[in-house]
């Protein structure tokens, strides 16, 4: 892969020819451009190569390639280059990692540089190595110890790179190797993320859906057994019976539906729960206060969504099932933890829980949620009517205790 269109060398203004052909950069600036990529720099790959360019003025080289490692741990995976003829391109995407100088980096974790380019010449059969390339330098991307990838630096002459520039690389190679580190636990976490929300709509697909589905499954055969003694009675009875099931399962299925399409806002949870606010009243016709008493609540954006569904559901529970015409959602904070409250006025939730199956549905995903969170979650009795739903989970470390 060539450098791509738009992607400008980093810091090439400042970067200034010696006599030697060599090129000398302020190494606070370029390490300082590094650190702030870190954080705006959304594609690594282009991250990578956009610093390709920088690397390859630094060493005075003529052509450079940037690897970083593959899943399995045993190969390089060519991620950009600069300057490498078509036909070495192509013998370069994916090279073992025990190969030549980037072998010796991988083991040692340092910068190496040969002039013996027989290796590469046999791996690519060209006559690149050891004819146009003289030299060739090979960076570690590392972090905590762990090789990451490398940069390769392809010279035309056989003269070693400057100490200086050799040690402004390890620290390129540290900074870099933090990007791909983080890059690495943010797949991770987004694979954990993706498996936790899986498993909870299967735990809410077998609370609503799959229970219905059995209920239906041993009534058909009741069915069919009232039909063939041409009971009438019996099978009016178990037709209802099926009747009502399917139109309970498919008002499950749309519940489920509309939960998982609701996605909350991203500006995070306090701009999302206002948006229940200002909506709660035009489509329910329940009147809601909001109380929040945390404005700076501190979340992960995990714990914020699994808030967020937690307290929609209590108020979709309210709008639904409590008769109320008030109702009132407060955050605080006491003794460091967060205390997450849902209060109504309608008739409470004594005897409604088994009868009612959306609303014990809906109780189900919120204590599922909960879990999640490591909280607690309580459904109790209002003080004079209705219902209050308590969720209250720890704060961050060293939040000081007492209401804000």
């Amino acid at each position: 892969m060539t450098q791509e269109a738009g992607i400008q060398p980093a810091l090439s203004s400042t970067i200034k020819p010696t006599a030697q052909g060599n090129y000398k950069i302020p190494a606070l600036r370029i390490l300082s451009e590094i650190t702030s990529s870190l954080s705006s720099e959304d594609n690594l790959d282009a991250l990578l190569e956009r610093f390709l360019a920088t690397m390859v003025k630094l060493a005075g080289a003529d052509a450079g390639a940037v690897r970083v490692l593959t899943a399995d741990g045993l190969n390089l995976r060519l991620v950009g280059s600069l300057g490498l003829p078509p036909d070495v391109l192509e013998k370069e995407r994916y090279i073992p990692l025990e190969c030549g100088v980037c072998g010796e980096t991988a083991r040692e974790h340092t910068v190496h540089d040969t002039t013996n380019l027989k290796s590469c010449e046999a791996r690519t059969a060209n006559s690149y190595f050891g004819k146009q390339c003289q030299r060739v330098v090979a960076v570690p991307l590392r972090y905590q110890g762990k090789m990451l990838g490398v940069y390769n630096l392809f010279m035309a002459s056989d003269n070693p790179v400057p100490e200086d520039v050799s040690l402004l690389f390890h620290s390129i190679s540290e900074h870099l190797g933090m990007a791909l580190e983080n890059a690495r636990l943010t797949r991770e976490n987004l694979r954990i993320t993706l498996t936790n929300e899986r498993h909870m709509l299967a735990n809410e697909l077998h609370d609503s859906l799959a229970q219905t589905m059995a209920y239906m499954k041993m009534r058909l055969p009741l069915l069919r057994d009232a039909v063939a003694n041409r009971d009438e009675a019996r099978s009016n009875k178990y037709v209802n019976d099926l009747g009502q099931a399917l139109d309970s399962a498919y008002t499950e299925l749309r519940e489920l539906l509309t939960q998982f399409r609701n996605r909350m806002d991203s500006r995070g949870l306090l701009p999302a729960l206002y948006d229940i606010v200002g909506n709660f009243y035009d489509k329910t016709g329940i009147t809601i206060d909001f109380n929040n008493q945390a404005p700076d609540i501190n979340l992960s954006p995990d714990q914020e969504v699994q808030v967020y569904h937690i307290v929609r559901e209590a108020l979709n529970n309210v709008s639904k099932h409590s008769r109320a015409n008030h109702v009132r959602l407060s955050i605080d904070i006491w003794k460091n933890r967060y205390v997450i409250s849902v209060v109504d006025n309608g008739i409470g939730i004594s005897g409604k829980v088994s009868t009612e199956s959306g609303m014990h549905l809906g109780l189900n995903i919120m204590r599922e949620r909960a879990k999640y969170l490591n909280a607690e979650i309580a459904f109790t009795p209002g003080e004079k009517s209705g219902t209050r739903m308590t969720l209250s989970f720890p704060a961050s470390t060293g939040r000081r205790g007492g209401w804000l």
